[in-house]
């Protein structure tokens, strides 16, 4: 596939590319819409601090990780157009709610619950997978993950001008958070019936149960259990920070705790149950796979994107204080490293679709990003600002070219659920990002820098053993196997009866 593919607006898979990164870019400039209005929040709103946004930031992230594990069994289940279609229709509520909070505990409830809209990313992979082939699909899901992300620093650049300029008074900001609310629920309903699951109804294979991943060993189902429990058991981070930030009582911790052990607890009994009558039945030879594979992703994508959110939250103070900037020249040379997502995360899918390998592609990019971040670490007042900065964006292509080569890689290794490891690599992304953040909260900046280089190099070494070359990994079909046409045939009979 060519670059210059992207403007066939009237070929169905193009078309359907650009319906859904669209979607994904109105659902990410909503879901970081409150930091760009901060200032005018605490101008307007008499009783709110600043240690209150810290909290809302915090409450920003809490439950995408298991919202990105729900969701992607609901997309195995139910298809991305729906869940697609649903997920923005009803994060427009608590949307809303947080822009017409007079509350603390409205404004804390509302973006809490609005941290789910973070799960749009991995509806729009699946969906980009079943219009695209494996030889193209890469680039596909690189182009998609690349613009939809430019969703938050578009939020970031219009939103202060709306609310000032187009609404203007103490409540513009909540009218400027209201617009893309209503914006984003208008574009879900215009979703439902501009788009269909891939170009025709063999496109959506649907896994034989979606309550958990399938897997083809005992062993693999013991790795599947170990892989789950840091998902949920990263919530306890999350809990001890709003606790130490006075906003949580021990009781309140104490419960929330006891949830998170509940949750875990039930996601493997799920697992139990999903997979233990699989098993003793014993899985057709040319349908198995291997687990190792989508832990090997899982670890980069907690390396790659995990260490972008972690870094793009510092770096504007880092080069404010190393190099004597003022703070608005140390944001706009820190927006580079996430500028470059536009460019460098398609790229990143496209070299993984033409250099013949796909894991030769992942683990170069992943080296590169050993050695990116091994160079930040050395920077210092005493380097050249024009040469820190070549760094920072070199490293950035990179951490975001990896990621475009990990989504390069999901939808090939079990076609049937797709949405269930891509919902549990994205998942991981985050995981990355809640470690990586508070590990920053004890560490100097160039200690940071060495821990994400060396969290890069551990999961660049698991890649090395476990990350297999997904079979039909260039072909111009996904592969299907025994259990897949058995599926499929049971589909048709029931639609006929």
């Amino acid at each position: 596939m060519k670059v210059s593919a992207v403007f066939k607006f009237r070929s169905p898979e193009i078309r359907a590319l650009h319906l859904t990164w669209i979607a994904f870019f109105i659902t990410f400039y909503v879901w970081f819409n409150m930091a760009p209005l901060a200032s005018s929040m605490l101008k307007s709103v008499d009783w709110l601090t600043t240690d209150d946004l810290k909290l809302f930031a915090i409450c920003n992230v809490a439950l995408t990780i298991p919202a990105r594990i729900i969701v992607g069994m609901a997309l195995d289940r139910f298809g991305p157009r729906r869940v697609f279609s649903v997920l923005m229709v009803t994060m427009s509520l608590p949307a809303l709610a947080f822009a017409f909070g007079n509350s603390m505990t409205q404004l804390l409830v509302a973006r809490l619950i609005l941290s789910s809209i973070g799960a749009s990313f991995v509806v729009g992979i699946h969906m980009t997978t079943l219009w695209f082939k494996p030889k193209d699909i890469g680039f596909a899901e690189g182009f998609y993950a690349g613009w939809g992300n430019f969703g938050s620093a578009i939020a970031a650049m219009s939103l202060p001008t709306i609310a000032l300029s187009m609404y203007g008074g103490p409540d513009g900001w909540r009218w400027a958070i209201a617009q893309s609310a209503i914006v984003m629920a208008a574009y879900g309903v215009y979703y439902w019936f501009a788009i269909t699951d891939g170009p025709d109804a063999q496109a959506h294979r649907k896994p034989r149960k979606s309550a958990a991943m399938e897997v083809s060993s005992w062993g693999d189902m013991i790795k599947l259990i170990i892989w789950t429990i840091p998902l949920v058991g990263v919530l306890a981070i999350l809990v001890w920070r709003i606790q130490y930030m006075g906003y949580l009582s021990v009781t309140g911790a104490t419960i929330a705790y006891l949830a998170i052990i509940a949750i875990v607890i039930y996601q493997i009994v799920q697992i139990l149950r999903v997979n233990l009558p699989i098993l003793r039945k014993g899985v057709p030879e040319d349908d198995k796979y291997s687990f190792n594979s989508v832990a090997a992703l899982n670890s980069t994508y907690f390396a790659n994107f995990g260490a972008e959110l972690a870094v793009v939250s510092m770096l504007p103070m880092f080069f404010e204080e190393t190099w004597g900037l003022n703070a608005a020249t140390a944001g706009l040379i820190a927006a580079s490293f996430a500028f470059v997502n536009l460019v460098a995360r398609p790229m990143g899918g496209m070299v993984s679709d033409r250099m013949g390998n796909r894991r030769f592609v992942m683990l170069s990019y992943m080296f590169g990003i050993c050695v990116g971040f091994l160079l930040m670490a050395m920077l210092n007042s005493s380097w050249p600002l024009i040469l820190a900065i070549a760094v920072t964006i070199g490293t950035s292509v990179f951490v975001q070219g990896a990621e475009g080569a990990t989504f390069g890689i999901i939808p090939s290794i079990k076609r049937r659920i797709t949405g269930q490891i891509s919902g549990m690599a994205g998942a991981y992304g985050n995981v990355g990002a809640v470690v990586y953040l508070t590990i920053f909260t004890f560490v100097t900046p160039s200690q940071f820098f060495y821990i994400i280089a060396t969290g890069a190099f551990i999961s660049w070494v698991i890649c090395l053993v476990w990350l297999k070359e997904p079979e039909g990994a260039f072909d111009d079909e996904y592969y299907v196997s025994s259990v897949d046409r058995d599926i499929e045939e049971q589909a048709l009979q029931n639609a006929k009866h």
